[in-house]
């Protein structure tokens, strides 16, 4: 006999919130962190180019990623904004990118006047589908801009091989992703440029910051330019002569020296994450109707921004919905799909084309090709979306909280099924 269900007036199956990024119990900080933090202030020196907080943390995310520069900046978007900047892209030129995904992906990409073009997702990962990236390449075409989502890394294999044959840049998004790795290969170290986000809800937080991580020397020093306004910190000539239009997304030092701490504790939270995500599979697996997070054969690192799952709908007699309201009365914090179900292509700024005044520029002639965005055509990310179980995932998840939803997944796949 199956356990009568909290959405019909059984009991619930936990009754305490489960960690989350926005709360103490979701995060690692602490005296670390305020240690370097104090040092800071007790100096005196808050601007970046005053102290070596900054500078510290940048030398060792390099060393981490094992990659030749890294630049720190004010968030992942000024992360990402950087990095195509520093492609040095022409107006109308266009970025292939995924339709799920934040805002952040995006503004980089119109900002520098740039064309948004969008591939569909494989529907059990929504990352992007290399055979989907490679029916958008036109002749306007410059680069790929790839998401890690989730947390896993995308096929970069796959994706690297376009490139090359097609004579594409890079960028890959990882502000999901630190510490995931394909093949043995970390995440941001396959493209041209690798971006990443020290926000909130990302593995490691500096509350917001960013960090740019290159191995080609011409494009560290476009995006470390950019980054600061094109003013020259080297001493090449004098530093207020300008060269080229930049920006000021300079990190400031008592962000550098939260970003610092929490570098230092990345394998830590990596491995806790893991611990419990790879539990959580494997009682997930013991559940008839229920599929587990798909990952692909060469993610040897998965780093578990978010955990997803599905569900065999016929198997278990349900539909999703349902399945959705039961389990989120058993106290599960599952919602379906990413950024709130709509593939962000259906947005009214994107699908508009809405960003400088009342022209439509750059997608209008004689910059852009005008291309119209129809979220039908993307059909693995509308799947995906509406399909896709996933909930926050945070080095404050311990096995027993894994063995919790576990549970409350496995009492509502009974129900149903039982009842089929």
């Amino acid at each position: 006999m199956s356990e009568e269900l909290a959405i019909n007036g059984g009991p619930k199956t936990a009754t305490e919130p489960f960690p989350n990024t926005s709360m103490a119990a979701g995060r690692d900080l602490g005296e670390e962190e305020i240690a370097l933090v104090s040092e800071v202030i007790h100096s005196g020196k808050m601007f970046r180019y005053s102290g070596s907080m900054v500078e510290q943390f940048e030398q060792e995310y390099g060393e981490y990623l094992g990659i030749k520069h890294v630049q720190a900046v004010s968030s992942g978007t000024a992360s990402l904004h950087t990095a195509v900047a520093a492609l040095q892209l022409d107006p109308g030129d266009e970025i292939i990118t995924t339709p799920v995904t934040d805002m952040g992906t995006y503004i980089g990409i119109v900002q520098c006047c740039c064309i948004p073009i969008f591939a569909d997702l494989d529907r059990l990962t929504l990352n992007m589908n290399p055979e989907a990236i490679e029916q958008r390449i036109t002749d306007r075409t410059r680069a790929l801009l790839v998401v890690h989502l989730f947390g896993q890394p995308c096929r970069m294999d796959e994706i690297m091989d376009i490139a090359r044959r097609h004579n594409l840049y890079v960028v890959e998004d990882c502000a999901q992703a630190h510490g995931a790795t394909y093949d043995g290969q970390p995440v941001g170290t396959f493209g041209d440029i690798g971006c990443f986000s020290l926000q909130q809800s990302k593995q490691i937080t500096a509350g917001d910051g960013g960090i740019v991580a290159t191995n080609d020397d011409e494009f560290y020093v476009r995006m470390r330019d950019f980054h600061d306004k094109y003013y020259d910190r080297t001493g090449r000539t004098e530093e207020r002569i300008v060269q080229r239009i930049g920006i000021n997304y300079r990190m400031n030092e008592v962000t550098g020296a939260v970003a610092l701490a929490q570098c230092r504790k990345l394998p830590s939270i990596l491995e806790r994450r893991r611990a419990s995500a790879d539990h959580l599979i494997r009682l997930l697996e013991q559940i008839e109707g229920i599929n587990p997070p798909y990952m692909y054969p060469k993610t040897t690192g998965h780093s578990w921004w978010r955990f997803p799952f599905t569900i065999d709908e016929d198997l278990l007699g349900v539909d999703r919905p349902t399945f959705a309201r039961a389990i989120a009365a058993e106290g599960m914090p599952f919602s379906t799909g990413y950024g709130g179900g709509t593939p962000m292509v259906a947005t009214p700024c994107i699908a508009n084309h809405v960003a400088y005044g009342d022209s439509e520029f750059p997608w209008e002639p004689p910059y852009g090709r005008d291309p119209q965005y129809d979220v039908n055509d993307y059909p693995g990310a509308l799947w995906g979306q509406e399909s896709i179980f996933t909930t926050g995932w945070t080095e404050g998840h311990t096995v027993e909280h894994a063995e919790l939803i576990g549970e409350g997944i496995r009492k509502v796949a009974e129900y149903y099924r039982s009842r089929k």
